[in-house]
């Protein structure tokens, strides 16, 4: 099975090389420097095909990370507000949204790159709990000592609108903690929460926890993770380069992989 696995991923990656053979032509003549920076969402997928587009184009991209919203140190808001320069940024769409009417990116050059939702997460051998209806998902919630979310898009939705929601805000107070400049999984799988509530992209790679499964639809909240060029950016077209990578179709499945759904359809 390990075997397959690994026949599977070199299939993939050996055809997503193949589709994009013409960059190495293409951009013989130049080797540009892409500085991007990416919130935690799209991270898993964005290692994984990075280092594919690298040797396909020439380019360099070097990488930097950050939550989607916030004021953490490393945030990609915060990174802004210092003045840290970028061609490229990915990140949830609200905080997108965010930096576009602040004028620190260009109108008009957001790209759909991934679909993500809210997941569960528990230490690894411990009872996971019932999250199948809004209802337990209630009563577990209630019930936990501890819970963990993320200071980024999908702990702000959990804290203002979904706990609210449930009628729970003022126990969440006491037993809930937002996670700054660290995952939420990181947290859960040392014991420092019990439950752990991050995009499902963030917490599956942790073998550590045992994934619980997704919020129940009603409460379920679907966020896209989008790119958008900077203001002022060096390496702009390099830069659209890299996004309609990103968008191939020879890499929906390394991105699908990851706990992510393609924003473009097959």
């Amino acid at each position: 099975m390990k075997f397959l696995k690994t026949l599977t991923r070199r299939n993939l990656l050996a055809s997503a090389l193949l589709a994009f053979a013409s960059l190495a032509a293409q951009t013989a003549a130049y080797s540009a420097e892409i500085h991007v920076v990416t919130s935690g969402a799209f991270t898993e997928a964005y290692k994984k095909l990075v280092p594919i587009y690298e040797a396909a184009s020439g380019h360099k991209v070097i990488s930097a990370y950050g939550a989607s919203i916030g004021n953490a140190p490393d945030s990609i808001p915060s990174r802004f507000a210092r003045g840290e320069k970028f061609d490229l940024v990915i990140l949830s769409e609200g905080g997108l949204e965010a930096l576009m009417k602040d004028g620190k990116l260009v109108v008009g050059s957001r790209v759909d790159l991934a679909r993500s939702q809210i997941g569960v997460a528990v230490r690894k051998g411990t009872p996971k709990p019932d999250i199948s209806t809004v209802e337990a998902l209630k009563q577990t919630l209630l019930n936990a000592k501890s819970v963990a979310y993320s200071a980024s898009a999908s702990g702000t939705y959990l804290s203002t609108e979904m706990f609210p929601k449930l009628g729970i805000a003022e126990q969440m107070q006491k037993t809930a903690k937002k996670i700054m400049s660290e995952r939420v999984g990181a947290v859960v799988a040392r014991g420092d929460a019990e439950l752990g509530f991050q995009q499902v992209s963030e917490l599956i790679y942790f073998k550590e926890l045992d994934f619980v499964g997704t919020l129940p639809d009603a409460v379920q909240q679907t966020i896209f993770f989008s790119s958008a060029l900077v203001q002022g950016a060096q390496q702009q077209e390099a830069a659209k380069h890299l996004v309609r990578f990103f968008t191939s179709p020879a890499v929906a499945e390394i991105v699908r992989g990851t706990g992510l759904d393609p924003a473009a359809k097959p």
